[in-house]
């Protein structure tokens, strides 16, 4: 990558030349210097990066009573989830005594 030396402007090369669009100057290139720009010395591969789960560890227990017939817990971990294919996100919410498994309706 170059830089025009009249206005500043990025160079592109024809042949063994840099020419600069804006302004039409020409400059000579020089290789030993294109080398320098193109290293990857001190580089390294370390593979994609991780990337972070939104939903993971996401639930917080609240006060919400357990519709379950046989339970009258009033604890649940509740998530809340994006719907596939909405606009919206939905509440989920999981009984921290019995574990069943309901929505916000």
């Amino acid at each position: 990558m170059q830089f025009c030396e009249e206005c500043g402007s990025l160079m592109h090369t024809e042949g063994d030349t840099w020419v600069c669009r804006s302004c039409e100057n020409e400059e000579l290139r020089d290789s030993q210097a294109e080398s320098a720009m193109a290293t990857q010395e001190g580089q390294q591969n370390d593979g994609a990066p991780a990337v972070a789960d939104a939903t993971q560890d996401a639930t917080e227990t609240v006060q919400e009573t357990c519709p379950a017939d046989d339970c009258d817990s009033d604890r649940a971990d509740s998530e809340i989830m994006p719907k596939p294919g909405g606009s919206y996100e939905v509440r989920l919410f999981t009984c921290v005594e019995c574990g069943h498994k309901w929505r916000e309706s």
